[in-house]
Order: structure tokens, then sequence, then C-alpha cells
């Protein structure tokens, strides 16, 4: 069997592909994570209550649950080069669009404008890395690229009102314009990455079936994927609403918008870790064991984030961050290896389990809203997390009981191609 011809360049050209890919994850977060630090000064602008912050908030998932279908169909002829690069702007016209809101309904419109960019990576990175990385390197380099919008989240929350808001003057809206011009220079970026071995690109395509609708039924039909798919609605509403609301959590135990910013950033920074750790540990044999301690973390972090500033605290953050990084992708990994999945529908799988978790994306900014707002403080939000947890191990328990009856085999079976 003859080797290629220029293995060293296909090598270096995919990995360039994949850090194309990581900047645009990069810039999602950054984006993404934006509004958090800077809810107090938007809400006392333009007049906007908790109740409201977290319906404008929750805009961009339920856009992304609107759009997930038609984003499936339009990479069919979009291709994934210029699908990733459609998402960068749409990104950064969101960012523009906020700094330019008058009113809470043009803030609202404008988030949701976000969540038209977000299935555009949910299903053109996938087809990129699937198609240029097989086996270990294809577990490595989803690790990779997962690390992105942690990081771009991380950087959002330390730095916004360290430093981005003094560099320009104090005035949230032109830090969202500046974080716009970052997204758009993204995507530029990934064009000029992309396009250096853009026969690469081409060639990780079509390979498999196009999106077909009438195939949801087909997966939706399996126990397995029905129990998923659950699973990731209670992930979601848990790091969404963190996501989104732990800056002001912190500031409600009387930290400086500056003090809350670094605080929160400690689960990102965390979570970057946990992406890229804790996934090599969640072997077949043992991934829903390591799912369970996930779910045990949250948990822990759900109460030890009543308390104010201190060790308990740092500790429930960093247990938040540990299993923020890494519950989606343990999730999305005992998807791909369920064995009534065909391997040819992996793409439309991964589709439907982020178009569901988007459920819990809209649910857990407008709950933690709603109950801040009731509660005069955010006891009951974290209390919501909580009882959330608890499902999640109800449903993790269903699992494991399929898998012990011998429905999920211990070893994958069939590569991941």
């Amino acid at each position: 069997m003859n080797a290629p011809a220029s293995p060293p360049k296909a090598e270096h050209g995919r990995w360039l592909v994949l850090g194309g890919v990581w900047l645009i994850y990069f810039c999602f977060g950054l984006v993404m994570a934006a509004m958090g630090p800077l809810i107090t000064p938007i809400s006392a602008e333009l007049g906007i209550g908790h109740a409201m912050m977290g319906v404008i908030l929750g805009a961009w998932p339920l856009a992304y649950i609107m759009a997930a279908i038609p984003c499936g169909l339009a990479l069919d002829w979009l291709g994934s080069r210029r699908m990733l690069f459609l998402a960068a702007l749409i990104m950064a016209a969101s960012a523009w669009a906020r700094g330019f809101a008058e009113t809470p309904l043009h803030l609202l419109l404008a988030v949701g404008l976000f969540g038209i960019g977000g299935p555009m990576i949910s299903v053109g990175a996938p087809k990129v890395i699937a198609g240029l990385f097989t086996g270990k390197s294809r577990a490595t380099a989803m690790g990779i690229y997962v690390t992105g919008p942690y990081l771009g989240a991380l950087l959002s929350l330390a730095l916004t009102n360290s430093v981005a808001m003094p560099l320009v003057g104090g005035d949230w809206r032109d830090v969202m314009l500046l974080y716009g011009c970052l997204a758009a220079g993204g995507g530029v970026i990934w064009l000029v990455l992309s396009s250096v071995r853009g026969g690469l690109l081409d060639a990780s395509g079509d390979g498999g079936k196009k999106f077909d609708i009438r195939a949801f039924s087909e997966i939706l039909r399996v126990r397995e994927v029905q129990l998923i798919l659950l699973m990731s609605i209670g992930i979601f509403f848990i790091n969404h609403a963190l996501n989104n609301w732990l800056p002001e959590i912190l500031r409600d135990r009387g930290m400086t918008a500056v003090d809350a910013g670094y605080w929160a950033s400690v689960p990102a920074a965390v979570g970057v870790a946990g992406a890229l750790i804790v996934p090599r540990f969640a072997t077949p044999k043992h991934r829903l064991t390591v799912m369970a301690a996930l779910f045990g973390a949250t948990l822990m972090a759900s109460l030890l984030l009543h308390f104010g500033p201190g060790v308990l605290l740092g500790t429930g953050l960093v247990l938040q961050g540990i299993a923020r990084g890494a519950m989606m992708t343990v999730a999305i990994l005992i998807l791909m290896e369920t064995p009534r999945v065909p391997q040819e529908r992996l793409g439309l799988a991964g589709g439907l389990f982020f178009t569901a978790a988007e459920f819990g994306g809209v649910l857990g900014p407008i709950t933690f809203g709603l109950l801040s707002d009731l509660s005069g403080g955010f006891m009951l939000s974290l209390m919501s997390m909580t009882a959330v947890c608890v499902v999640l191990f109800v449903l993790l328990a269903q699992l494991r009981a399929i898998t012990r009856a011998g429905t999920l085999p211990v070893e994958p079976t069939a590569p991941l191609r």
C-alpha cells in the first residue's frame, strides 16, 4: 500500500484548518459571553429588569432552534468554508446591532440574530473535523476546537470590565462594536487559513448522506438518543444560565463589576482544562460513570454558589468549570457511539443534539431572570439549577439501565469516519 505523496504537507494543512475552526469558535464564545458582564449598565440605560433581560439573553438560543434545520440544508450547497465565514459575519453583525440598540426590543432582535450564526458553526465545524481527522486524531481535534468558545468566554468575562470598558471610555456600546470587529476579523482569518489547504477542506465535504429531514424519525426512535437529548436540555439549561448570569450572581454577593468578572472567568478557565482532560478518561467502558461524576460536580456547585466570596464559592466555581467543559463533549461521545445510530447519520444526530439542547439554552437564562425578579436575588435561580441536576441523574440512571441490558456495547461498533 503506497503512502500519500506528501503526508507532511497534508498533516500541516489540516491542523491549519483546525486552527481556523478554533478561531471561529473563539469568536463565538467572545460575543456570546459579552452580555453577562454588562447587564448592569445595559439594564440601567435601557430600563430592563431581570425578567426581561432573561428573555433577551434567551433570544439567541431560540433563534438557534428555528435556524438549525435550514442551516443543515444550506450546508450541502454552501459548503463548510463559506458557512463558517458567514457565521462569523452574522456574529459580528449581532454585536454591532447590540451597540446601536435603543430599546429592549432592538436589543432582543440584535441578540436573536446571533442565534442564526450559531447553528452554522454547529453543523459546519463537525463536518470539517470529521472529514480531516479519524481515530485518535479526531478525538484530539475535537478536544482542541471545543476549547475555543471557553477561551473566548474567559477573555470576555475577565477583561470586559477591567480592560475593554476603560479602553473605549466606559461605554458598553463601544465594547459591543469592538467585539463585532474582532468577530469579523476572525472570519477573514478563517478564509485565509482554510484556503491554504483548500483541497483538503473540499475533500472533507460530502462523503456521507445529504441532510435528510426524513431521517429525523429514524434517529428519534432510538431510546438512548431520546435520553441523551433530554440530558442535553438540562446540560444547556445550566451552562447558558450561568454563562449569562454568573457575573450578576457574584455582584449580588457583594463583588465589584471588575472582581465579579475575574471570579466569573474561573469556570471558563477551568472549563478549558476540563474539555481537554476529562473526555480522555471517558472511555466507552467508563463513560457513564464519568458523566455521573460531572453531574455530581454540577450539583455541588449549585449549592456552593449560595456562599459569599471565599473558599466555598471558589470551590463551587471550579467544580462548575470542570463540568461545564466536559459534560457536552462526553454526551456527544455517548451519542456518536450509540450502535443504532447509523454512521452516515452522525452529522444529523449532532445537529439534533444541539437543536434539543438549545431548548435548555432558552429556558436557563429566562428561568434565572424570572426567579431573580420573584425572589429579589438568585436563591431560587440556583435552586432551579439543583433541581435540574437531580433530573439529569434520573435520566442517566435510565441510560445506565439500558447499557446493562446490553443495548449499548462496551466498545464502539464501528470506527468514526
